[in-house]
């Protein structure tokens, strides 16, 4: 009987050696859209992996996060994005408890394995529970048949990869992203640690030997607070991030102080998820994972939008951007919950930004000044 290893090598080694085509090629070009000059990449100095497109897709709402949402509606979401240039897409078993790999895994498995980048995460383990009951409070909407528990182990990692590429029904994973180890993690609590003290040993070499291997090409952390992603650079050989509601037009002084200037002595690659707070940068009475918004971040987006509103841009495009333009920065990751915002989104990224505008904002103290934009 193979092992866990020869399994997974077996199927993706194979699928690996298709993905080594040079990413510029032909991805720049939208049918029936023209050229989107915006999503050819361009390797830099600071970048370990290289993203075939700046604009990504995240995998929250395909999981059912913060509403339940139709098989239906998130494929034509997933269509729009890709009908728009959209050549990265990003997932995870958290989302949706499986839900989110499924549907994913579902649209991409008619695409071309070769033309498309795909991260999921590792650390939780789903276990079938058709009598699941969870928090209110849980970000999942609709039924979910699954629990889960943590496993930041070797074995863990393997198994976790295993099971979601069954899921999905693909033949091979681009980036693996430890997910959660975070000290902002309610089920972690201040064991956080103690967790990361088993991925240290665990997860962060076993994905090493994984890239090694050829079975999966970069790793790194996925988390919303920084000192798991500082951690990590110490102690391990990570290739991207994936840098959570840590650098969006509201909130960015950390991470432009302390974590782009670790990573980037290490040449480790940002990718930006909830660049918009899960839509509150598009006007959308909601801020990150849920709960009452904070008043000053209302009084803060107010000023932005007064500012904003005599350039002939919307919030939206200007907060996508801003978090597109740094040079540590090779993709970002909104999510969409409908083909609606998945195209608009994707849209934002090809509109120019007056230069005018970035200085106002940066004259009235909204944004850093020391902010590359």
């Amino acid at each position: 009987m193979a092992t866990r290893r020869e399994f997974i090598t077996k199927t993706t080694l194979a699928s690996a050696a298709l993905a080594t085509t040079h990413w510029s090629a032909g991805l720049a070009a939208v049918p029936g859209n023209g050229t989107r000059t915006v999503f050819k990449q361009q390797k830099t100095e600071n970048m370990r992996y290289e993203f075939p497109t700046k604009a990504g897709l995240g995998g929250v709402a395909a999981g059912n996060g913060f509403s339940e949402n139709t098989n239906a509606q998130i494929t034509a979401t997933m269509q729009a994005a890709w009908d728009n240039g959209v050549r990265y897409f990003d997932t995870s078993p958290w989302y949706g408890l499986g839900l989110s790999e499924r549907r994913m895994g579902h649209f991409l498995f008619e695409k071309k394995r070769e033309e498309f980048v795909l991260s999921t995460k590792i650390g939780r383990i789903l276990e079938p529970d058709a009598g699941f009951t969870p928090n209110p409070d849980l970000l999942w909407k609709g039924r979910l048949n699954f629990r889960h528990k943590y496993d930041y182990s070797a074995d863990g990692v393997r198994r976790s990869v295993e099971d979601s590429l069954q899921r999905m029904g693909l033949s091979s994973i681009d980036v693996v992203f430890v997910h959660d180890l975070s000290p902002d993690n309610g089920d972690l609590g201040k064991n956080w640690t103690e967790q990361f003290k088993i991925a240290e040993k665990g997860a962060f070499p076993e994905l090493t030997r994984m890239r090694e291997e050829g079975i999966i090409k970069a790793w790194g952390m996925g988390v919303n607070t920084p000192e798991p992603i500082l951690k990590c650079l110490e102690v391990a050989d990570p290739d991207v991030m994936l840098v959570a509601i840590q650098y969006s037009l509201v909130e960015h002084k950390n991470a432009l102080e302390q974590v782009f200037p670790a990573m980037d002595r290490k040449k480790v690659t940002a990718v930006i998820g909830g660049p918009l707070n899960a839509g509150f940068l598009a006007n959308r009475e909601r801020f990150n994972y849920g709960g009452k918004m904070p008043g000053d971040m209302v009084a803060k987006r107010n000023k932005f939008n007064a500012i904003i509103k005599n350039y002939n841009v919307d919030l939206r495009t200007v907060a996508l951007k801003f978090c597109a333009s740094h040079p540590t920065v090779g993709a970002v990751i909104p999510g969409a919950s409908t083909a609606e915002q998945a195209a608009a989104n994707t849209r934002s990224f090809s509109v120019e930004i007056p230069s005018g505008l970035w200085a106002e904002l940066q004259a009235a103290k909204l944004i850093e000044a020391n902010t590359p934009v």
